[in-house]
């Protein structure tokens, strides 16, 4: 009988605890893509090579502006 509680107990907190995780991972607001696209100008990219993919033209400038 006490076992059964414990199993019990023990798999509904592991799924009320995957439920609000997953809850919370579908708030965040990360789309699609998000982490695969470069944040910075510099990530893999040096001086005399062009900008990796994904860098707005405003932060090019913004990355050129530093280094000078």
């Amino acid at each position: 009988m006490n076992t059964r509680i414990w199993v019990s107990l023990v798999t509904v907190s592991f799924l009320l605890a995957f439920l609000a995780g997953y809850n919370v991972s579908v708030k965040t607001g990360v789309e699609p893509g998000y982490f695969e696209a470069p944040e910075a100008g510099g990530y893999g990219a040096g001086a005399e090579k062009k900008a990796p993919a994904g860098i707005s033209e405003e932060l090019q400038d913004y990355y050129k502006d530093l280094s000078e």
